[in-house]
């Protein structure tokens, strides 16, 4: 149905409709932007309760509680889903409030333009209809006139006094009114076809169009308002997934929570490692220092006036537990026992229980060693870099890596001694515990702990060893240059044959002296050759294999495409491409 055939007659009413839709639109798009507002409001106060409740860097000890670590999980899953009303709030404000504001600025404007051109038709009706009306009073004017002069030239016929010549004149005169009344009946006609024409023209042609536009613009606002709520739902149902998944890991974490276990964390958190105390002897007999008689001695093996020390220990193996102070919170029931207490300025953490030290130290060991292979992975790096200088001088200045090498060196007999010095700590806790107390599995484990850093200081120890002579200049003056042993150093792998060090260097100037050397690497798996490789004559520092060739693995890749392999028959060592070849590690590795 079309409102041009069936609601000709209603243009105010069609009009008014069409505005109220438009404003209905509107409406609709200021909901969508108050509803994204609500959406970031939301998010922001989420994400504010978040950082609120997170637990602070001072609590992170306490993280390793089931339900204190589920608690941050739930925390994060909460920023998660503030961050998926933000995308809500996103599409909403970016494609659905903005679109229908642009559609709803359009379709105002294509309005305006039917309403002009409806009011401009109306116009052109009114001026025929008014010309029509015109014509047709000039035309009833004339017709009177004609017949006033027609009546007047009748009885001047009739009337024998008049002479012929006032005859004639009325009769004159009578017909020049019966002609002006012929040619503005005429006038009257042609007026008439016209408006008849516009008018049939204007309501079945020129305001049916412009009821057709009004009636697109009605249609293309109620369609926009309905593409514009399915699109919003889709978005949000595309995000509520996500959402879920947020609420499945709270559930998550919730199922994580274990009472028992965060029982057992807390003994394994304050077990201080001492038994409880003996029971407390009768010291003294009152009645035999009265008769005179000397005090019995006690079971303990101590006389009345002396106490062994274990006996004046609290229950926290200090001396000043009687001066401890009232403790607050969850877990100050239990003690405060932090390194910081410390007051002989000793960082072996001897003021701690022993369980609790020997963890605090292998922490700090564990610490120092990571440290230290990180350390040492730099300064690889840098060895690698100063021969690549070496090889191609226009790539840099192999000399202006020495300095950083120098000081990573530095850096690395610094770790050392620092784990060293950990260690020995827990050396010394560990050996007195074939005297009676405790186990020594404690000092194995560090141990072993250390043993591989040990063997990487070591090994990287001797890769810093430089032959190229030509580059390195002494540390003062009066110190002599290193001599060379050696060829060139590898472009790819930065090791090299030779028995020199940089300057400033004591890892193998101590080896030197006490004419010792490193053993060779230790093999870590078996690798098959996948493709020929030319070695030497291709890049310096490798070595050739062929097709199917099974070669021990004595090196990984450290991040420059080149591992290290050793030859099943021989000793011989390089460096092959690491894409070259299937490596297959032992299962100790």
């Amino acid at each position: 149905m079309s409102w041009g055939t069936e609601l000709w007659d209603q243009y105010d009413n069609v009009s008014q409709h069409t505005q109220k839709g438009l404003d209905f639109l509107e409406r609709y798009g200021h909901f969508l932007r108050d509803r994204a507002n609500i959406e970031v409001e939301y998010a922001g106060k989420l994400r504010k309760l978040v950082k609120t409740y997170l637990p602070k860097k001072k609590e992170e000890e306490d993280l390793q509680f089931s339900c204190m670590s589920s608690f941050r999980d739930m925390l994060n899953e909460i920023n998660d889903l503030a961050g998926q009303h933000e995308i809500i709030s996103e599409n909403l404000n970016q494609i659905c409030t903005r679109d229908v504001q642009t559609r709803a600025k359009e379709l105002k404007e294509e309005k305006k333009r039917n309403l002009v051109e409806g009011v401009r038709h109306q116009n052109h009706l009114q001026t025929q209809l008014a010309n029509l009306d015109r014509a047709k009073k000039n035309y009833e004017k004339a017709f009177r006139a004609s017949e006033t002069a027609l009546e007047t030239f009748q009885r001047a016929d009739a009337d024998l006094n008049l002479s012929r010549a006032e005859v004639e004149k009325t009769r004159l005169q009578s017909l020049y009114k019966s002609q002006q009344c012929e040619d503005t009946k005429k006038e009257y006609a042609n007026q008439l076809d016209k408006a008849n024409e516009m008018q049939n023209s204007f309501y079945r042609v020129l305001m049916p169009s412009v009821f057709q536009g009004l009636q697109d613009v009605d249609q293309r606002r109620v369609k926009c308002m309905k593409l514009n709520m399915k699109q919003t739902t889709e978005m949000e149902c595309r995000v509520y997934p996500i959402i879920n998944k947020c609420f499945d890991g709270i559930l998550k974490s919730a199922d994580a929570i274990d009472d028992e276990t965060d029982s057992n964390l807390v003994i394994e958190r304050f077990k201080s490692g001492f038994q409880p105390p003996e029971d407390i002897p009768f010291e003294e007999d009152l009645s035999a220092i009265k008769n005179g008689e000397a005090p019995p001695i006690q079971p303990n093996g101590y006389g009345n006036s002396l106490k062994p020390e274990s006996q004046s220990l609290t229950y926290k193996g200090t001396m000043s537990a009687g001066k401890s102070k009232k403790r607050t919170g969850i877990f100050g029931i239990f003690g405060n026992t932090k390194p910081g207490n410390n007051t002989d300025g000793r960082d072996d953490y001897s003021e701690l229980p022993p369980n609790q030290r020997r963890k605090k130290l292998q922490q700090k060991i564990d610490e120092f060693s990571a440290k230290i292979q990180q350390e040492t992975a730099a300064r690889d790096g840098l060895v690698k870099m100063q021969s690549v200088y070496q090889s191609n001088p226009n790539l840099g200045d192999p000399s202006a890596i020495e300095g950083q090498l120098r000081e990573s060196v530095q850096r690395l007999q610094k770790l050392q001694q620092e784990m060293h010095k950990y260690q020995s700590y827990l050396n010394e806790m560990d050996m007195p515990q074939n005297g009676g107390y405790g186990s020594s599995n404690g000092s194995r484990t560090s141990q072993n702990r250390s043993s591989g850093s040990d063997e990487s200081l070591s090994r990287s120890a001797s890769d810093l060893s430089q032959n190229n002579h030509h580059h390195n200049k002494p540390s003062a003056p009066g110190t002599p240059l290193p001599s060379s042993h050696g060829s060139s150093n590898s472009p790819e792998s930065g090791i090299s044959t030779s028995h020199t060090s940089l300057p400033d260097s004591d890892f193998e100037q101590n080896d030197t002296e006490n004419g010792e050397y490193d053993d060779p690497l230790p093999v870590l798996g078996t690798c098959e050759a996948l493709y020929s490789f030319e070695g030497k004559t291709s890049s310096e520092g490798s070595i050739p294999m062929y097709l199917g060739e099974q070669l021990y693995v004595v090196e990984l890749d450290q991040g420059d495409g080149w591992t290290r392999v050793r030859r099943q028959n021989s000793l011989e060592e390089g460096f092959v491409p690491t894409s070259y070849v299937r490596i297959t590690l032992y299962s100790n590795c």
